[in-house]
């Protein structure tokens, strides 16, 4: 309750200072006021930062707390009928991507997938994708490689989107070494901190 309480005084004075910059500006009390502007632009710059470490703290919090559940076993076929299997991902921290071709947010989301894979590739962090509910005839691989990348992805998932309860794309998955979902998202905001976070947590050893 106090870390909400703080969380919530930060916020409310944010906005506060949010205002002030505002009215000073229509005042037109510029530029006699320009030093206070100026405390008032740090100070908002700090809250924003402290707010940001904050949130990140109870993300954190909230990640040790959870029971994990047990990520299901799956085989499918890449586009070239290749077998592919979470099975094949023993004791490595998975990025699991639902997504399809059609899909914009997919589209929008999976850069920074690939930027926070590249960035803990080191750690053995391995990026996967299942493409479901495409037209018949479409290429999710060559899709992919169109689009610069070269990670694989699974094709005619919809059992497997069932056995994981992915009611929409994209849903992405992060899974740890011992095969436990820590975090479950289907966000495509490529700023949301929530993601490096899940990743810094399923490289844990």
């Amino acid at each position: 309750m106090p870390l909400l309480f703080l969380y919530v005084l930060f916020t409310y004075t944010l906005l506060c200072m949010n205002h002030a910059e505002r009215y000073w500006r229509k005042a037109g009390l510029l530029p006699y006021h320009t030093i206070l502007l100026f405390v008032i632009f740090i100070m908002n710059q700090l809250l924003r930062t402290v707010s940001y470490i904050f949130i990140s703290y109870l993300i954190v919090i909230s990640f040790s707390l959870q029971a994990y559940e047990t990520a299901k076993p799956w085989q499918l076929k890449t586009q070239d009928g290749q077998l592919i299997s979470l099975a094949q991902y023993k004791n490595k921290p998975v990025i699991l991507h639902f997504w399809a071709t059609w899909c914009p947010y997919c589209k929008k989301i999976q850069p920074t997938l690939v930027e926070l894979q590249k960035k803990y590739q080191e750690q053995g962090v391995e990026l996967i994708s299942i493409s479901f509910k495409e037209d018949e005839g479409t290429l999710p691989q060559d899709e992919i490689n169109s689009r610069g990348y070269s990670f694989i992805t699974a094709v005619m998932g919809e059992e497997v989107a069932e056995l994981y309860d992915v009611r929409g794309t994209p849903t992405t998955f992060f899974i740890n070494r011992k095969h436990e979902i820590i975090f479950k998202t289907s966000s495509s905001n490529k700023a949301d901190p929530r993601l490096e976070l899940a990743l810094k947590e399923i490289i844990k050893i």
